[in-house]
């Protein structure tokens, strides 16, 4: 797999952090300044760009069914990021545009496994800042229902699950779920009135039956 100089060939092992030349710390650059930069080959500002997002990307990777080979995938679309940079259009936030290609680079990586019933699309662990621990029961409950949650996102179509990572487990925009999905505004916004209705039709079934069985 190819690997940018300065980048480090591999990932770090924690979140897919990748290794960055010490330069790229030296001063905060925006992002506008760092694409203009990397267009003329300026690596360490690429880097900027690399260090300012590689958990985002993860993030999306992993939630996009890439899984334990959210690194990977994060890895190739950064480096396809940078081939493609002269495609990037001056002004447009550079976020969305590279979760486009990580977007993409989960989908190759899914039908090249051919097993769709095996994407892995986890929420991590939600823990309250300075909040008191909850009973084992009330822990206990809590992942019950993360886990009902995340069959049910499983059982979405890909275009309903995809636009749910983004809206709401990646914390996108509708335009920005637009531009990473590559599909029209209103494409995101039927699909995610059709997801919810069939989220909410998939849960609640399970939770009546769950308090029934109580």
């Amino acid at each position: 797999m190819a690997s940018l100089p300065c980048l480090g060939g591999n990932p770090a092992a924690a979140g897919g952090v990748f290794r960055t030349c010490a330069a790229l710390v030296r001063r905060a650059i925006d992002d506008a300044e760092a694409i203009a930069r990397a267009q003329d080959g300026d690596l360490d500002a690429y880097g900027v760009l690399v260090a300012r997002y590689t958990l985002r990307a993860h993030r999306a990777a992993f939630l996009l069914g890439a899984g334990e080979e959210a690194d990977d995938v994060v890895q190739e679309a950064f480096v396809k990021a940078f081939r493609h940079l002269s495609r990037f259009r001056a002004g447009e936030p550079f976020g969305p545009w590279l979760l486009r290609i990580v977007a993409n680079e989960a989908k190759n990586l899914s039908r090249s496994r051919r097993r769709r019933a095996a994407l892995a699309l986890r929420l991590p662990s939600v823990e309250s800042s300075g909040a008191a621990a909850g009973s084992p029961v009330d822990e206990a409950l809590a992942a019950e229902r993360r886990a009902q949650l995340v069959a049910a996102v499983n059982a979405l179509p890909d275009r309903e699950r995809e636009v749910l990572v983004c809206r709401y487990f990646l914390d996108l925009s509708e335009a920005e779920t637009a531009r990473v999905l590559a599909c029209p505004l209103g494409s995101v916004k039927s699909r995610t009135s059709r997801a919810l209705d069939r989220l909410r039709g998939l849960l609640v079934p399970a939770e009546q039956d769950r308090v029934s069985s109580g």
